[in-house]
């Protein structure tokens, strides 16, 4: 349960971080409130969850598992560590992770462990908006021009191999399938595929090989050389003073 919580928040954590990077950057001021706003969205999921394990499973605070946490204790995968990039490889990853973020908590809000299910609830309204944003400015700029789509075609070429390893299995993943806390990884790549396949097939792309080997090891504390540098500017000011109150 810990792991699954764990890896649920650094994801989001981190998104959320790399999204922010996009205020006063955005090819239009619109883009700069949205993805503004959905990394604040991220950053309170991340919250969400770090509560849940300080509450219920002891670990320290939220802030103290932020900013006092080594790299190899972080559980994100791959994708979500990555620089930004040029605006067409953040949105496709944004499209990618989010579509996969939502059919979790859409998962989860069955789960037998009712506080998760609560939050998925609660989680998946405010996600419909990020689909909707991703889903719309795929389908915009999949019709603009050929240098449009072949940008897109690049940026899914590159992201998808990270994608694949959002769904990469814990060794103990058996265990919460057999109670009824999550329906596994497996079934939610299933269900992602069959989701992302046709809007991405709408916009004139093309799905990479199912061959596809996944880009794994985040959840198993090996992350890129992208993170620790994001978690050192992360907790620059935190590390000043890490017993200050705010």
């Amino acid at each position: 349960m810990k792991d699954l919580l764990f890896k649920m928040a650094d994801d989001a954590l981190i998104i959320g971080h790399r999204n922010s990077e996009w205020t006063g950057l955005g090819p239009i001021l619109e883009e700069d409130i949205a993805f503004s706003s959905m990394a604040q969205d991220k950053i309170g999921h991340a919250q969400a969850l770090y509560t849940i394990l300080h509450e219920e499973f002891g670990e320290p605070s939220p802030d103290k598992l932020v900013y006092e946490r080594d790299e190899k204790q972080y559980r994100c995968c791959h994708l979500v560590e990555l620089p930004i990039g040029e605006y067409d490889f953040s949105l496709m990853r944004h499209f990618l992770f989010d579509h996969a973020e939502f059919l979790r908590y859409q998962l989860l809000a069955n789960s037998n462990y009712e506080r998760l299910a609560a939050l998925s609830k609660k989680i998946t309204g405010e996600l419909k908006y990020h689909l909707l944003h991703a889903d719309t400015w795929l389908k915009k700029l999949g019709a603009a021009n050929e240098e449009s789509r072949a940008r897109l075609q690049s940026s899914l070429n590159e992201a998808y191999p990270y994608a694949l390893g959002i769904f990469e299995k814990s060794d103990e993943e058996n265990k919460l399938i057999k109670e009824g806390i999550f329906a596994g990884e497996e079934k939610l790549q299933q269900l992602w595929l069959e989701k992302i396949e046709p809007v991405i097939n709408a916009v004139g792309l093309k799905l990479p090989s199912k061959k596809t080997e996944p880009a794994l090891g985040g959840r198993k504390g090996f992350h890129t050389e992208h993170l620790q540098p994001l978690l050192d500017e992360m907790s620059e000011v935190y590390r000043l003073e890490p017993g200050a109150e705010w």
